[in-house]
């Protein structure tokens, strides 16, 4: 094994480049370019170039890069001195951050460097670079500022601020809310349904035979009726953060329509279901019996004094009479409980959650060395 010497101040070194971009509409070039830059800078210093991180249209305002943390974690390995980068916000820029993985990484003996920002390693150069770093948190700070101007100027005229559109509604080019004719009806319909007596689950069940689809694809679900029903665009309400404008929008709803839905609604919530215990078995599909293998299924009955209780039975003991085991039924809040416990206990055991994340990180290298485009609809700055 060759000798490692310090390029900057004699000896020869191992180095891999870290470079990012973070907004969708910035180009490739954007990253060749860095890449360029930090290998000729490698290549001036006598720097041997061992590997290449890359994280693509993702923020430097958050430390969840995914490239990013596999380099913090590889220096452990010892197979690299420094990190280059094309400049200092390319690593981080908030100064807690920059620090907490500076330190890090110091602790490994992995240095971070800039390729095109000439800072010494006297005390002068920690000055220069805790400037640099504030300069770059700062120009963060102001740009999201001025993000948020932008879309409260936006939020004053009722238009558009980005996001998953309201479904029912299109957006038109100078982002204003219009009435849908194809999804309008299926709001109107929902409200209706609802208030005649249907559940959500029927409602949901009704739009997936009819083929109904979400803004983004996917097949109706509660999830989606209880988040139409409780939406307040549906009688012209526009919100953004605390601005509300009444009538700001096209209205598809009655407002007496919609009021009389809130409460049958929170009537509803408070008032107990008739299937509630069973949608709620928590275990179902999941639990099967110790003695036939069969799945458990959620049951009730009720005593003498009118008291419910809820059990996990068989279902050959509940259906066929075929299960010879001796305790058919289990009670259903201690067996939930129990089975809370045990993975409360796991997801928070260290170990776990580090096998976890190296077998996250495994697997998203095996699919693909292309990060997909996590977008935030912000003007980031180019690089």
């Amino acid at each position: 094994m060759r000798q490692k010497i310090d390029a900057l101040g004699g000896k020869l070194m191992n180095g891999v480049i870290y470079a990012r971009y973070s907004s969708d509409n910035q180009r490739e070039e954007s990253i060749e370019g860095q890449i360029r830059e930090c290998k000729a800078y490698a290549k001036h210093n006598g720097i041997t170039i061992v590997g290449t991180y890359i994280d693509r249209a993702l923020s430097v305002k958050t430390d969840n890069r995914p490239n990013f943390q596999n380099m913090i974690k590889d220096s452990a390995k010892g197979q690299y001195d420094v990190i280059i980068v094309w400049k200092l916000d390319r690593f981080a820029r908030n100064r807690y951050d920059s620090a907490h993985y500076k330190h890090l990484l110091k602790k490994k003996d992995v240095r971070v460097i800039s390729a095109t920002e000439n800072i010494s390693e006297g005390p002068e150069g920690i000055l220069l670079e805790s400037l640099l770093e504030g300069l770059a948190e700062y120009y963060s700070a102001e740009l999201s500022e001025k993000v948020i101007r932008g879309q409260t100027e936006n939020a004053l005229k009722c238009k558009y601020n980005g996001g998953t559109p309201t479904f029912g509604f299109y957006i038109d080019s100078e982002k204003n809310y219009k009435i849908d004719t194809n999804t309008a009806p299926v709001v109107l319909d929902i409200f209706k349904q609802y208030s005649e007596g249907s559940t959500m689950k029927e409602i949901a069940d009704h739009l997936n035979k009819l083929g109904v689809r979400t803004v983004r694809g996917k097949a109706a679900d509660l999830n989606f009726v209880s988040g139409i029903l409780k939406n307040r665009k549906y009688i012209g309400e526009y919100s953004y953060r605390d601005i509300v404008t009444p009538n700001g929008i096209p209205a598809i709803i009655p407002v007496e329509l919609f009021n009389m839905v809130q409460e049958a609604m929170d009537k509803n919530k408070k008032a107990p279901a008739k299937r509630k215990a069973e949608d709620d078995y928590l275990l179902t599909t999941k639990l099967f019996c110790g003695t036939c293998k069969s799945f458990m299924v959620g049951e009730s009955g009720t005593s003498h004094t009118s008291q419910k209780y809820y059990y996990y039975k068989c279902v050959n003991s509940k259906r066929k009479k075929a299960c010879t085991a001796t305790h058919k039924s289990i009670k259903k809040i201690p067996l939930e409980n129990a089975v809370i416990n045990a993975i409360m206990d796991k997801i928070t055991d260290d170990a776990f959650l580090e096998y976890l994340a190296d077998s996250a990180i495994e697997i998203q290298n095996r699919e693909s060395s292309e990060l997909p485009l996590l977008i935030l609809k912000k003007a980031l700055p180019t690089c």
